[in-house]
């Protein structure tokens, strides 16, 4: 997988990783990818619904030492 664009939104809490993610999508082309760490719990249901509902594709989500790492191509 060749990652576009790694965003760190370690520390922040709901729902700051999802508007920073907006953010940093929006700047990629159709087809890239964008790679997303947390550390919010919540994150894992919010970022699935959000890419779901914005047509993003979410390619895997992965958790190692407490950091949630998301995959995200952009539509």
């Amino acid at each position: 997988m060749n990652i576009t664009l790694t965003l760190d939104a370690k520390g922040l809490a709901c729902p700051m990783p999802i508007v920073r993610t907006k953010k940093a999508i929006g700047e990629l082309e159709s087809g890239q990818i964008l790679e997303v760490l947390t550390t919010d719990k919540g994150s894992k249901a919010d970022m699935t619904a959000w890419a779901g509902s914005q047509g993003h594709e979410l390619i895997s989500i992965t958790e190692e030492n407490g950091v949630f790492i998301f995959n995200i191509k952009k539509k």
